[in-house]
């Protein structure tokens, strides 16, 4: 199988066996390529010297760190194929996850844990299978080949010139499908080394990156916030040419904030689990205006259909290379991605069509909001009910709204937060939104 992860490493390696591959800044660290695959060799030989995990999902929640790179090149190694999990979960959540997938065993805490395996083995093309965020429902399993991965890593580090000499800030976690395609895939296929922080707290994030130097940073909104209104010095990050942002809308006046205090744009990076990256903002103009998610990748066609909803072609698409997204969106005359909303998202209210994306919108835009979230109210038909970002009282946002909105759109119950909860991704945690709903608001107004 010319496309095989493990063939594009094994080359990696002979290339230059003593070029850099991982740091981890836990215990501040380094490993070559030769150590790395040295390394997953001996977990090989350890923990399957044998056929027993060919063909066989295991579950692998690992920090990011050397040992997340040495089980899952490992586990290839073997003929598995991995299924990383955030190791954040509960050890009863992991297990109902592994069950669900039908996993074999699960690597948790430096053992191997046997687990009832389904019966058929996965094929031999099959690499990982990718779990979907699971913050709305219970996750799903996407099983992606090799030369499906391979497609991802290659269209993402050709889009953006990312190289061998390039060194990746692996703060998101290594299993999500964004750091696949940014910072796994470009190690296994062309040697791009990877730094994983002691901390994504930024002072901790400045110790790290004044030290290795890395020059590609892949964030999530909330780090960049963070980051942006800390006190660290600007200059522990002089390193950086290119900082993504993806996983959720990053607000321009985030985008904004950062550039002033670090001289370098955001790129905005679009993606689902299910295609791997779809765009790329490359000159950081439409992230700082809000206008658009960038232009396709090399190598990723749309196709738009009536209502906005497009299909993503490219070899890098689970199944047969085409998926639609849950998304709505439109092309600008300049090729550009503009995002319209979910599909999901549009409902009817009382015989009224309301769309929630539309009403999300029509509150970022008021001032001192920083993010919305709206879905039906928990306990009463035909009306909305909101969470917001902001410290502004439900009575001065029931009084402007009125004044942008139709009445049916304007929420009846209101939930104020200072910060959103997000997912380790950095997406709005739907589930703990939902909760915060459902527990009452600061204000409930009557009809």
């Amino acid at each position: 199988m010319a496309d095989h992860l493990l063939r594009h490493w094994a080359a990696t390696v002979r290339r230059s066996p003593g070029a850099l591959a991982v740091i981890d800044g836990v215990n501040q660290k380094s490993w070559t390529r030769a150590e790395l695959a040295a390394a997953a060799r001996t977990w090989r030989e350890a923990w399957s010297p044998d056929d027993r995990l060919r063909g066989r999902r295991v579950v692998m929640a690992v920090p990011n760190g050397f040992e997340w790179f040495q089980v899952f090149l490992g586990l290839l190694e073997a003929g598995a194929v991995p299924v990383p999990m955030d190791p954040a979960e509960p050890w009863d959540a992991q297990r109902a996850a592994a069950r669900r997938v039908g996993a074999a065993a699960s690597w948790r805490e430096g053992r191997l844990v046997p687990l009832a395996p389904r019966r058929r083995r996965d094929p031999a093309a099959s690499c990982l299978m990718k779990l979907t965020s699971g913050s709305s429902a219970a996750p799903r399993g996407l099983l992606f080949t090799h030369a499906q991965m391979a497609a991802d890593g290659r269209q993402v580090s050709r889009t953006m010139g990312i190289g061998p000499s390039d060194l990746s800030l692996a703060v998101i976690p290594l299993g999500h499908s964004y750091a696949l395609g940014n910072v796994v895939m470009p190690l296994l296929l062309q040697g791009s080394p990877a730094l994983c922080p002691a901390s994504p707290l930024p002072h901790a994030l400045a110790a790290d990156c004044a030290r290795w130097r890395p020059t590609i940073f892949p964030a999530v909104p909330p780090l960049l916030r963070a980051l942006a209104s800390s006190e660290v010095s600007p200059a522990a990050f002089g390193s950086w040419r290119l900082v993504l942002s993806a996983g959720s809308p990053l607000p321009p006046d985030v985008a904004a904030a950062f550039a002033a205090k670090f001289g370098r744009r955001v790129h905005t990076f679009y993606g689902s689990s299910e295609t791997g990256g779809i765009t790329f903002d490359r000159s950081g103009e439409s992230t700082l205006t809000g206008r658009s998610v960038g232009t396709p990748l090399q190598g990723v066609r749309l196709r738009f259909a009536a209502g906005g909803r497009f299909t993503v072609i490219s070899p890098a698409v689970k199944g047969a290379g085409r998926h639609r997204p849950g998304d709505r969106a439109r092309l600008t005359a300049e090729g550009e991605l503009v995002l319209l909303g979910r599909s999901d998202r549009v409902l009817k209210l009382a015989g009224r069509r309301v769309d929630l994306a539309e009403v999300e919108a029509g509150l970022r835009a008021l001032p001192g909001i920083r993010d919305a979230y709206v879905a039906p109210h928990p306990s009463r038909e035909g009306a909305l009910a909101a969470v917001l970002a902001t410290v502004r009282t439900p009575a001065e946002l029931t009084r402007e709204l009125r004044l942008r909105l139709a009445p049916w759109k304007v929420p009846a119950r209101w939930v104020t937060v200072r910060e959103f909860p997000t997912t380790a991704r950095g997406k709005p945690d739907t589930a703990r939104l939902r909760r915060l709903l459902a527990a009452g608001g600061n204000a409930d107004r009557t009809r």
